[in-house]
């Protein structure tokens, strides 16, 4: 079993989770009390894990086991629907409506103060920090915030492809060879290294695993683990865009995903769109599998604290969309995981609506470093500890200058900049095929929920608000 916390936690953890060691001196207290962070970021990773269930056929058997490990996050949202902001949302503290980082064209480097990110801040208390992969957006990053990051070797395969081609607008390629063809393969192994490593400093490791997004080329064995006639097409209603609104609409068919997809052969090219899609993520697990490997094998594997998320959702048909880009559940729901040992229970479920802005409170909390001034979200540790605990807070996800969602555990609440409104009760309606926005009864269940909607929105002036691939 991966990650067996044994009772006899390291000083590092009790002192990280408020229990006072004896027998130490201040400064010896002082540094006993730091955890080990491992942080695990997943590329256009949704929520058709095995542990959230929204796919029944996915084989993801590593992220299985940490959700036994810790907690699961159920109803985990992103800052924003689209790569660029929402890691930088999450790695600065900072919504997209305060940076004004909307979108993958928008460079988020001069929008956020050096040295106020969440490496910058672990490294100024202390802590050894290392990163690998896709953290901040194409795997740029301040160097001076980071003790060590490894050098990208940039998307390569090293075999030949078995078979490749597209799907609709969608490329995939069934790879020769063997994990390694792939950079995620170096990543993961960089990551295993520095785990094996023995410091004097408490250490915050941060791997960038990027699969499942596009292209979907992974090695063959991956497809092979997917039948096409035992892929089931994901719920879906004809007309389910009759009730919406005209930027939804737009937004909708902007990549003309959909449109391809049907016009080349309709249901069975969308299976082999899924397959892909299943494919690679069932490799990025197998990349996350090898990084719990050597943490299991790790001396400070009971002094670290894990963590695993996806910067935001993808559709592979719903809604007729594809892709991120929009404010619906598809495209903002986000797998969430963490481990904490003497915290956190093992196979626990969160069922309260989270977003990612959380995480940076939560992990300086833990470390016991105050949490900075320009910092938005709240810490979760009330729900690491337990899961059922009260949480008032609204999960909100930004899409562009002043496009909003607001999801609570009930409701989804969509407002576009020009007006146009969706509605959504998810008790009745998980799939939101059905817009209650018009309904004039429900007009104080939007008020309320549009309390949460920022109260600035940094402009964006000259830019398209809808984000580009």
């Amino acid at each position: 079993m991966v990650l067996p916390f044994s009772r006899r936690v390291a000083l590092g953890v009790l002192g990280a989770l408020g229990l006072i060691s004896a027998g130490l001196s201040a400064p010896a207290k002082a540094q006993a009390r730091k955890p080990n962070f491992l942080f695990i970021a997943v590329d256009d990773l949704n929520h058709w894990v095995g542990p959230l269930g929204r796919n029944p056929v996915a084989k993801t058997p590593n992220l299985d086991r940490l959700a036994r490990l810790g907690l699961t996050f159920t109803r985990a949202y992103c800052a924003a629907p689209v790569c660029n902001p929402s890691r930088a949302a999450l790695l600065s503290g900072r919504r997209p409506s305060t940076s004004g980082v909307y979108d993958n064209g928008i460079a988020w480097k001069p929008r956020i103060p050096t040295g106020t990110t969440l490496p910058a801040v672990f490294k100024q208390a202390g802590y050894w920090v290392g990163g690998a992969g896709k953290l901040f957006h194409g795997s740029s990053h301040k160097p001076e915030e980071w003790s060590e990051y490894a050098r990208s070797t940039g998307p390569f395969e090293r075999e030949g492809a078995a078979e490749r081609g597209r799907n609709g607008n969608l490329p995939f390629a069934k790879l020769n060879g063997d994990d390694s063809v792939l950079e995620d393969y170096q990543t993961a192994a960089y990551t295993v290294e520095q785990l094996g490593k023995k410091r004097d400093q408490p250490f915050f490791l941060a791997c960038g695993i990027y699969r499942p997004h596009l292209p979907w080329n992974v090695p063959k064995k991956y497809f092979d683990l997917y039948p096409l006639d035992q892929i089931p097409l994901p719920p879906h209603k004809e007309g389910d865009l009759d009730d919406l609104p005209p930027t939804a609409k737009r937004w909708a068919h902007s990549m003309k995903d959909h449109e391809a997809i049907m016009a080349a052969g309709g249901e069975p090219v969308w299976k082999k769109a899924m397959q892909a899609y299943l494919a690679s993520i069932s490799y990025a697990d197998g990349q996350i599998g090898r990084v719990l490997d050597a943490l299991e094998k790790s001396p400070e594997r009971e002094n670290t604290i894990v963590v695993l998320w996806g910067d935001h959702g993808w559709h592979l048909g719903e809604k007729e969309h594809w892709r991120k880009f929009a404010l619906w559940e598809e495209a903002t729901r986000v797998p969430l995981f963490m481990v904490a040992p003497r915290l956190t229970t093992p196979g626990a479920r969160c069922e309260r609506t989270v977003d990612l802005m959380s995480l940076f409170p939560t992990l300086c909390d833990l470390a016991g470093i105050l949490k900075p001034e320009h910092v938005e979200g709240h810490s979760l540790r009330p729900l690491l500890k337990s899961p059922k605990s009260a949480w008032k807070r609204p999960a909100l996800t930004t899409f562009g200058f002043q496009n909003h969602a607001v999801r609570t555990e009930r409701w989804r609440y969509i407002r576009y900049a020009d007006g146009g409104e969706e509605l959504y009760d998810h008790s009745k309606d998980p799939y939101e095929w059905t817009n209650l926005a018009p309904k004039p009864e429900l007009a104080k269940v939007k008020a309320e929920l549009a309390l949460s909607f920022p109260k600035g929105n940094v402009p964006q002036p000259g830019k398209d608000q809808v984000p580009g691939e």
